[in-house]
Order: structure tokens, then C-alpha cells, then sequence
């Protein structure tokens, strides 16, 4: 029984001497391997693969979904990705560490309500946790998303409240309506 213990903590000992001497840098090469991976399968329009770079408990927040959780996250992926048009996705300053990341990103897509062609950028940020991101925050300057979005309403409306929170309605709407359709 002594030696069993001896054995396991030598291992576990092992184990965190290499992580202090490696773990930190190939964790962080780890890492921001993950975020490139999810922002290229997002170039595919591949909502699958992104989903897959995500912990089971994801949670996810922008200014036009709010904050969502979960199934939302990846369902909220599938329906973008599936009702994209004219679509085209750069990014770049990929950066992590052992437990959070960031990068940069901008799209460019047709918004299908209006028509209207929006270049969108935004800067995210991650939490890692066991290889995966259990944390995603998307920023972007909701006023300029609005007005190239919606046009003159958004323009004047934008910086409102009441617009910025008819934006996140209609967004979790559609949301819902796509989880109702797939079902």
C-alpha cells in the first residue's frame, strides 16, 4: 500500500514538474489552437465543428443575443451559419494563455431582414477549460452594427435602449423559431 502511494505521488510529482517547465507554453500553443480552429470551421460555416470546440456548460454573450447558455450557444451557431449569405469571415491577433484567449475577428454577411450588407467587428474573448471554451464573449459597437444593419432607424435609434433591446428580442426570437423548426 505504501509503495502504491510512493508511486502515484511520483507520478503526480512528475507530472507537475513538466507541467512547470512546458505545460504553460504548450498550453497556450494549445489553446490558441483552439480558438483558430473554431474561428476557421466559422469560415466553413461549419456551426458542427465550432460547437465541438465548446465545454457542455459554454456560455456565450454579445450585444445582439444577450447571454446564452448551453444548446442555445451551438443552436444559435447552426442558425447563423445556415442562414448566411454573402458571408466572409477574417481573423487575426489570436492570442491565449493556459486559461483565456482572445482574437479578433469581422464579418461581412448580407443581413437577411433588411437586405443590408454588414462588416461587423468585433473582439472575443475566451475562457479555456480542459481544452475547451467554456466562456465566449463577443464585443462590438451595437449603435454601428444597427445602422449598417437596419439603416436610418439605426442610425437614430441605435444608441437606445428601447432599440438595443428590441434588437435582442427579435434575436432570441429567431432563436426559438429556428429551435422550434429543427425539432
Amino acid at each position: 500500500m505504501k509503495v502504491l502511494v510512493l508511486v502515484q505521488a511520483s507520478r503526480a510529482d512528475y507530472r507537475a514538474a513538466l507541467y512547470s517547465l512546458d505545460g504553460p507554453a504548450f498550453m497556450s500553443d494549445a489553446n490558441r489552437e483552439l480558438i483558430t480552429r473554431f474561428y476557421q470551421a466559422f469560415q466553413r460555416l461549419d456551426a458542427q465543428a465550432m460547437v465541438d470546440c465548446y465545454s457542455d456548460d459554454i456560455t456565450f454573450s454579445d450585444p445582439v443575443f444577450g447571454t446564452l447558455r448551453g444548446r442555445d450557444v451551438g443552436d444559435m451557431w447552426r442558425m447563423l451559419t445556415t442562414g448566411a449569405k454573402d458571408f466572409s469571415l477574417t481573423f487575426d491577433h489570436v492570442q491565449a494563455n493556459q486559461n483565456s484567449g482572445c482574437a479578433h475577428w469581422v464579418a461581412r454577411y448580407l443581413f437577411s431582414r433588411t437586405g443590408r450588407i454588414v462588416v461587423n467587428d468585433i473582439q472575443a474573448r475566451f475562457v479555456i477549460r480542459d481544452g475547451l471554451i467554456c466562456q465566449h464573449d463577443d464585443s462590438f459597437n451595437l449603435w454601428r452594427w444597427s445602422h449598417q444593419a437596419l439603416g436610418l432607424p439605426g442610425l437614430l435609434l441605435g444608441w437606445s435602449p428601447l432599440l438595443q433591446n428590441r434588437v435582442r428580442q427579435l434575436a432570441f426570437k429567431g432563436l426559438r423559431a429556428y429551435q422550434q423548426s429543427v425539432v
